[in-house]
C-alpha cells in the first residue's frame, strides 16, 4: 500500500489524496471509459471497495507541485472524462 512516505517518490499528494490514504485508500491509476468501468468491475470482483475521484483542479495540482512531476496535457482537454481509481480491501478481507 502507498503511504505518505513512499508517495513522494512518485509525486506529491494533494490534501484530498492525503485524506484518502489516511482512510486506507490506495491510488491505482487514472482512466476513462470504457477501461474505467472494466477496472471498477474487476476490482469489485476480486474483493475490493472502489472509489472514483475526479482529477484535482489545476490549482490543486500546482499547489502540490504536480506540474513538475508529469505531463497533464491530456487531462486539460477534458478533465471530466478522467477519474482516479482508488481501492481498499473490504472490511474483513485481506488483499
Amino acid at each position: 500500500m502507498r503511504t505518505k512516505a513512499n508517495w513522494y517518490t512518485v509525486g506529491t499528494m494533494t490534501k484530498r489524496e492525503e485524506e484518502l490514504v489516511a482512510e486506507g485508500w490506495e491510488r491505482r491509476f487514472v482512466a476513462t471509459e470504457p477501461r474505467l468501468q472494466e477496472a471498477v468491475e474487476l476490482y469489485e470482483e476480486i474483493g475490493f471497495d472502489v472509489l472514483l475521484e475526479p482529477l484535482p483542479t489545476e490549482e490543486e495540482l500546482k499547489g502540490a507541485g504536480c506540474e513538475e512531476n508529469g505531463c497533464t496535457a491530456c487531462f486539460d482537454v477534458d478533465r471530466e472524462r478522467y477519474k482516479i481509481i482508488y481501492t481498499r480491501a473490504r472490511a474483513g478481507k485481506e488483499s
